[in-house]
């Protein structure tokens, strides 16, 4: 009798384990970059929406700004059984460890945002048109320009980010010839002022003015930059100023910056990502412009290459990128200019963001 209680006791805990391991099974893993901006909890709200519609299972990690943890978030999905890890890498170099890991554990890894550098471990890049980006910020700022030696602030994502070069290299694009015929004059980058004359710059020139006017993708450093450019700034490099930010948390702590300068007239400012606070921005006249991305857009492109990968398909590529060492087949995404005059038909009526979050649309 008390021998087959014994054994009772051990099948039901044997029994009790297989069934935990099987509920903690998971066929899709996610690694977002942090929870501390509002761009990445957007991401997660939707890819959780996205997959359990799919039928699928998937469990999302956030790797705080930390390259370590952002690997021990991918070890932890692998252990769990995940055939498919989506990933937005804090550093795109750093994360190529993960990406060979993870392919060596047989998943298919998807390139989320940002791409992975320097592997061979990437299937899929699932992205926005980066460069478009950069360029649509811009041409905002050469299309509110007129007459010539406007005062340029040039300031840039973090240079651990490849779409960080993307962006500059968009804008870049635009802004040179109008720097070259006088509209602009760089103030804030001796680097980007010794390279003004060059239509096309390496990754090696973009990464000297980086240097320069990097922000980390920091509100506080953005800000604390921007404060450093106009102390040592002159009065006559001031008035009527025309900044590249590179997101819309930055461009809200510069636009701080430049708004408290008692020799700042007027200021033409971009940004990207549509974030419901700078949204508030541009209706209050404090931010210029946002460059829409469509998150919705994003997630639903990464939901379904992960599913056509489960599925033992592959999914449509319509571009490559070379991440270093080979040509990722990728789907970039459209983006959308946003100021105040198109931002209730882009941001409201299309149902990105609802109108109580704002006040002031009418």
């Amino acid at each position: 009798m008390r021998r087959s209680i014994v054994w009772i006791l051990v099948l039901f805990f044997v029994a009790t384990a297989i069934s935990y391991s099987f509920a903690q099974t998971i066929e899709v893993g996610i690694v977002l970059p942090t929870k501390d901006e509002p761009r990445w909890i957007q991401d997660e709200a939707r890819f959780n929406d996205a997959l359990k519609t799919a039928g699928y299972s998937a469990e999302i990690l956030f790797s705080q700004g930390s390259s370590a943890r952002e690997k021990e978030n991918v070890e932890a999905l692998i252990t769990k059984g995940a055939k498919i890890l989506i990933i937005c890498p804090h550093d795109a170099t750093a994360a190529a460890a993960s990406a060979d890991e993870a392919r060596e554990a047989g998943l298919k890894v998807i390139s989320y945002d940002r791409l992975i550098l320097e592997t061979e471990s990437v299937d899929y890049y699932v992205t926005f048109d980066s460069i478009a980006v950069g360029a649509a910020q811009a041409q905002y700022l050469v299309d509110k320009a007129s007459g010539t030696g406007n005062p340029l602030y040039l300031y840039a994502g973090a240079a651990t980010d490849n779409n960080s070069f993307l962006f500059f290299e968009g804008a870049w694009n635009v802004l040179q010839p109008k720097i070259a015929d006088g509209t602009f004059v760089i103030k804030n980058s001796s680097k980007a002022i010794d390279l003004q004359g060059k239509a096309e710059l390496t990754r090696a020139e973009m990464g000297d003015i980086l240097g320069q006017v990097t922000t980390e993708w920091d509100f506080t450093t953005a800000k604390n930059l921007a404060e450093a450019n106009l102390t040592v700034a002159e009065v006559a490099d001031k008035g009527d100023v025309f900044i590249l930010a590179p997101n819309d948390g930055t461009s809200r702590a510069i636009a701080d910056a430049f708004a408290d300068d008692k020799d700042i007239k007027s200021y033409v400012i971009s940004g990207q990502d549509a974030e419901i606070p700078s949204v508030q921005y541009i209706i209050d006249g404090k931010q210029s412009m946002t460059v829409l991305k469509d998150v919705r857009t994003l997630v639903k492109d990464a939901s379904d290459a992960a599913v056509t990968f489960l599925e033992g398909g592959v999914p449509e590529a319509t571009h490559t990128y070379n991440n270093g060492r080979i040509d990722v087949p990728a789907k970039p995404s459209q983006v959308i200019s946003v100021d105040k005059g198109n931002v209730k038909a882009a941001i409201i009526d299309s149902g990105y963001w609802d109108a109580s979050e704002f006040t002031g649309l009418d």
